[in-house]
């Protein structure tokens, strides 16, 4: 008898604790739908009127309203550029040699000085035990500088043993490797933009001004060197430098920011906003790229707002509302 009301006891304990638990789970529904409606619905409509001329549900859709940013299709130039790296070399490297065999009697000039074509920069005594013979001078071939000087006073030279290396320090040249795919683009004349890590968000424009005629077999690629517009003295040979080499250039040709596109499954989408501030989704075609813009070939007309900022997550038709 007592098993019997101990487990009617047990039993109505629970279906009263089930009973709570269904009453609170329905007290959060019923709560949380009452948030999801809009503050104004009801309030001053008129129940002959459709649902979607309600003044709350209008303010409703302002709000859901995605914020994007636009830019308007305009004609501009565009330029398709390779990144490459280089070395800046002097225009011209020469080395001094003895016209005869004999000890190095002096050195007239250090590293670093400058010489000009015919001085004398060191003297060779060619005198033989037993016969003495005048000192004969060693004379610059080039103008330019001292790079380096290898051999010491009171060394024995002949007239293959190199001097002095004279550079030409006044026409600084940037030395680089074109990858094969891009040979065919690669002309003298082309321009550049050239930095390097010593000057942070600084750029020196150049040109192409030698191409070598035959590819590299070990690294098929092209040996091409660039001459600065302007020489600027802070630029020392051997120094590192990235080369922004100019391809292409188009001008008057409808271009967007880069940032805009969408890439689905190869084929290249943008969104416009239309009249009526609702997105709209359009399917280009591209010529030129640079770095940040692109060309529109085809897809696009002049005047047209696009998207640039808030477009990743849009469906044709969303209404969107543009800011600044």
């Amino acid at each position: 008898m007592n098993r019997s009301r101990t487990r009617y006891t047990r039993r109505m304990v629970t279906i009263i604790i089930l009973a709570l638990i269904f009453i609170f789970v329905l007290c959060i529904v019923f709560s949380y739908l009452q948030k999801r409606q809009p503050r104004n619905a009801g309030q001053n409509a008129d129940p002959r009127q459709p649902s979607s001329q309600i003044g709350g549900s209008t303010s409703a859709v302002a709000r859901n309203a995605v914020a994007v940013r636009i830019v308007v299709v305009e004609n501009d130039a565009i330029e398709n550029t390779i990144l490459i790296n280089g070395d800046i070399l002097t225009g011209r490297d020469v080395s001094i040699y003895p016209t005869v065999a004999g000890k190095l009697s002096e050195l007239r000039l250090k590293i670093g000085d400058p010489v000009a074509r015919g001085q004398v920069v060191a003297l060779v005594d060619p005198s033989r035990p037993g016969e003495v013979f005048s000192q004969s001078p060693i004379v610059s071939t080039i103008s330019g500088t001292i790079m380096s000087s290898p051999i010491a006073a009171g060394n024995t030279v002949s007239a293959t043993t190199a001097i002095y290396t004279v550079g030409d320090l006044s026409n600084l040249l940037v030395e680089t490797f074109v990858p094969e795919r891009y040979v065919s683009s690669v002309q003298k004349g082309l321009p550049a933009a050239v930095s390097m890590e010593a000057f942070p968000g600084e750029t020196f424009m150049a040109a192409v001004d030698e191409v070598s005629p035959v590819l590299d077999p070990s690294s098929r690629t092209l040996r091409i060197r660039l001459k600065f517009n302007q020489r600027d003295s802070r630029v020392k040979a051997g120094m590192f430098a990235q080369v922004s080499l100019v391809t292409h250039r188009r001008i008057g040709v409808k271009v967007i920011p880069r940032d805009a596109l969408i890439n689905t499954y190869g084929v290249y989408i943008v969104f416009t906003v239309d009249d009526d501030g609702r997105a709209r989704r359009k399917e280009v075609a591209l010529g030129l790229e640079s770095e940040s813009m692109v060309e529109i070939a085809e897809g696009l007309a002049l005047g047209e707002r696009v998207i640039v900022a808030g477009q990743n997550f849009l469906s044709d038709g969303d209404p969107v509302r543009v800011v600044e």
